[in-house]
């Protein structure tokens, strides 16, 4: 496949490139092994053999989203029972949830198509999934998302602790056999296939420390590392949990987790809001990333995650939708979230009113906000390294597997905003400029989004 046209891509924190008029070439297996911009020598050569497809004025190429948190059956539920605390949520919501689509196999496909589909329609190509404690509910899970084209990584939750009786493992053993059969059974699926088309991987996931006696940790952490697979959980998230597990195990989710081997480069740990910045940085020396969820966050935790802080100390951040905790499935949400809440945190600084439990003084004279550039980067091959994908994801290089979608801000031919963009003087002569996807990044929608690829192979949400 070979694309003439604009592209855009963040290669750091806080820079946002635009490649105007470039050829790109993707190879049969879906990996960039061309980029130069049109006029180039070897892109010349390659004009002469073959026709690109056009990318038109007003339109570009941007890395696909990533999602480093997202808790599948819930999304059955989107948008409903935030008047809740966390653990009243859960017990409420979430667990009668996921343990329906446990019992009714025809819903959970139901629920899952429906979910794949929102996912392209919003131009998230890779996602951190939480499913549920059942494995064959979350091979439907994985099937379908393979079926739909998306980088998927399922997690079969392990919970040897419930609040809900029928919703639990029956032992600690029951779990980690459960956990190591539901990985086997999902690595077979895919071992058939070329590498580059397993798109699907299973992840260690203990729910979090309240539903995870020690014993299961360690377990889990030892499976991991048995088989060099990825894991996810929640870490000190909400004030009600984090108080629960200093009363219940006598020392803190974090110290838990780094006992049981379960802080690793291959981990995703989700909020991680009432970390301090010393803690921020032990974190950081672990290679553990942390999924950044503004929105859930809003409603669950107690205080906003120190995004500034974890990116100044090393730590790997991405971003995350937490449906359900969160209500919307849009990381361009995230993104906007994430900036306001650090500029509400820059304000409180500013103002003389924020200092946070565990934060030093030195931390009072540095600036806390994030802006849209640097968010894009989250959501973009900040997440893509977070999630520890192929050298390049994220990003439009060659030798990256060519992840990316269409956007258009305005019609070639009348200069027209798309969507819910207007333009009072015509863009066209400027053509596509930093002011230009700031308004897009601010107010652009799923109407820009007119394709979309994973791999190299275009995927549609029908």
């Amino acid at each position: 496949m070979l694309i003439k046209g604009d592209l855009v891509h963040c290669p750091s924190l806080g820079e946002v490139a635009i490649m105007r008029n470039y050829l790109l070439r993707v190879d049969s297996r879906g990996y960039v092994d061309h980029l130069a911009h049109a006029s180039h020598a070897d892109s010349l050569s390659i004009l002469m053999h073959e026709d690109p497809i056009i990318i038109p004025q007003g339109s570009f190429l941007l890395p696909t989203f990533c999602d480093l948190h997202l808790h599948a059956p819930q999304f059955m539920y989107q948008g409903t029972g935030l008047h809740l605390p966390l653990m009243e949520w859960l017990n409420e919501y979430a667990f009668k949830a996921e343990e329906s689509l446990d019992s009714k196999p025809q819903l959970a496909e139901s629920v899952y198509r429906r979910l794949a589909a929102r996912l392209i329609e919003h131009g998230t190509g890779a996602v951190l999934l939480f499913g549920t404690i059942k494995a064959e509910t979350n091979l439907i899970l994985a099937r379908v998302m393979r079926e739909a084209g998306i980088r998927a990584f399922v997690g079969k939750l392990s919970m040897d602790i419930s609040s809900r009786p029928t919703y639990v493992e029956p032992s600690t053993n029951a779990s980690l056999e459960a956990a190591r059969s539901f990985c086997d059974r999902c690595l077979d699926v895919s071992a058939s296939l070329p590498a580059h088309e397993r798109l699907v991987e299973p992840v260690i996931t203990p729910r979090f420390i309240p539903t995870c006696s020690n014993e299961l940790l360690a377990g889990l952490g030892l499976l991991s590392a048995e088989k060099d697979l990825r894991i996810q959980s929640h870490m000190a998230e909400a004030h009600d949990q984090i108080q629960h597990v200093l009363s219940e195990r006598k020392v803190d989710d974090m110290d838990l987790f780094a006992q049981s081997n379960l802080l690793t480069p291959r981990t995703v740990q989700a909020h991680c809001t009432f970390l301090a910045p010393p803690t921020l940085a032990r974190l950081a020396k672990t290679g553990t990333a942390v999924a950044h969820c503004p929105l859930s966050n809003a409603y669950f935790s107690a205080q906003p995650f120190r995004l500034r802080e974890a990116l100044d100390v090393g730590v790997r951040v991405g971003l995350g939708t937490d449906i359900a905790g969160g209500y919307s499935i849009d990381i361009m949400n995230a993104m906007r979230q994430s900036v306001a809440v650090s500029r509400m945190r820059e304000g409180a600084r500013i103002s003389g009113h924020y200092q946070a439990a565990g934060d030093h003084t030195e931390q009072e004279d540095k600036v806390l906000s994030v802006n849209w550039k640097e968010a894009l980067y989250l959501a973009t091959k900040g997440g893509a390294e977070a999630l520890n994908l192929a050298m390049g994801s994220g990003s439009f290089v060659v030798g990256a597997p060519f992840d990316a979608q269409c956007i258009q801000v305005f019609d070639a031919a009348t200069g027209e905003g798309t969507g819910g963009l207007d333009f009072f003087q015509d863009p066209r002569p400027d053509g596509l400029t930093l002011e230009t996807l700031e308004k897009w990044w601010c107010i652009g929608d799923l109407r820009n989004r007119k394709e979309m690829w994973v791999q190299g192979r275009t995927i549609s949400r029908h």
